[in-house]
């Protein structure tokens, strides 16, 4: 296991990316001053300033380890984030998950209304693929061309959006671990799994075998983000979330922890843990930046 709460050189080169990623998304993002200008403040306000930018970080660690051009993985970076972004204010709105806060501010239809705030989800979708197709000095239409494929299926009806639909259909049922792990390997899983072999894709020296190793990494890391996600949920404060706390539960939504109770969810994440690493292995110390991403994303619970 590589110890990220020691040295700084994981620490300064996540926040290094972080910074890079809220530039590239302040230059693709319309501007406030632009018409519609209530829509485009909306845009903004959904996107910046705000969150661990967990997938441009995967994004980019896949990345360095194919080789790409740290320009083309910001590309990759904003795409998968607003893909992201778009996600959570839909999410949030009442005719779904109906949160007041989201990254320790008010949810957009919150702070705008619920009109704006359903079309600057819709906005900032198109954009997420308008970043991909736009050229991109350097990298292949064809490849650019699959790329796209990609992070539409993983954010359609077999991705993220089917897996809400999942999750918005289990509120008060009881699913087995395996109807949860299907669930979650759609909602949340989809578009981790995504930035993970779109930042691969656009190195390009990897072969079929390498990608199907990051294939798999993706999968337990989408996996264990949730997991670690509702063990946060049950167990960290309203303050420390930058969301309301323990919703899942007052909503009556299947978690890991009301499944497995904490003990054992947490006892799941440090397997899941341990088999991204053993995945990662045959890449040696190339992939050290993806075996800190997963040491840091279990760890920052408990």
């Amino acid at each position: 296991m590589i110890d990220t709460h020691k040295g700084g050189d994981f620490r300064d080169w996540m926040a290094g990316i972080q910074a890079r990623t809220e530039t590239a998304l302040a230059e693709v993002l319309p501007e406030a001053t632009i018409a519609p200008a209530r829509l485009h403040s909306a845009m903004r306000y959904a996107v910046l300033g705000g969150g661990k930018r967990v997938r441009p970080l995967l994004a980019h660690a896949a990345g360095e380890l194919a080789g790409a051009d740290a320009r083309h993985l910001d590309r990759v970076a904003c795409a998968v984030e607003l893909i992201h972004a778009y996600s959570l204010v839909h999410d949030d709105l009442p005719c779904m998950d109906d949160d007041v806060l989201r990254r320790g501010k008010p949810t957009v239809h919150v702070e705008y209304d619920e009109a704006t705030a359903l079309l600057a989800g819709d906005a900032l979708q198109t954009l997420a693929f308008q970043t991909l197709a736009d050229n991109i000095p350097g990298l292949e239409p064809a490849v650019r061309v699959e790329m796209l494929a990609q992070l539409a299926l993983a954010s359609g009806s077999r991705g993220m959006a089917g897996g809400q639909a999942i999750d918005l259909a289990s509120v008060g049922v009881q699913l087995t671990r395996e109807e949860l792990e299907f669930m979650h390997v759609h909602k949340t899983g989809a578009l981790i799994r995504a930035a993970v072999l779109l930042g691969a894709r656009a190195g390009g020296r990897l072969s079929a075998a390498d990608l199907g190793r990051l294939d798999h990494y993706g999968k337990v890391i989408g996996l264990l983000f949730q997991v670690v996600d509702d063990i946060l949920d049950a167990e960290a404060d309203t303050a420390t979330l930058g969301k309301t706390a323990g919703k899942d539960a007052d909503n009556d939504k299947p978690t890991y922890v009301s499944l497995l109770g904490r003990t054992e969810a947490r006892r799941l994440a440090e397997d899941m843990l341990a088999d991204a690493q053993r995945t990662l292995a045959p890449f040696g110390t190339g992939a050290g930046r993806l075996s800190q991403l997963a040491d840091y994303i279990v760890h920052r619970a408990f």
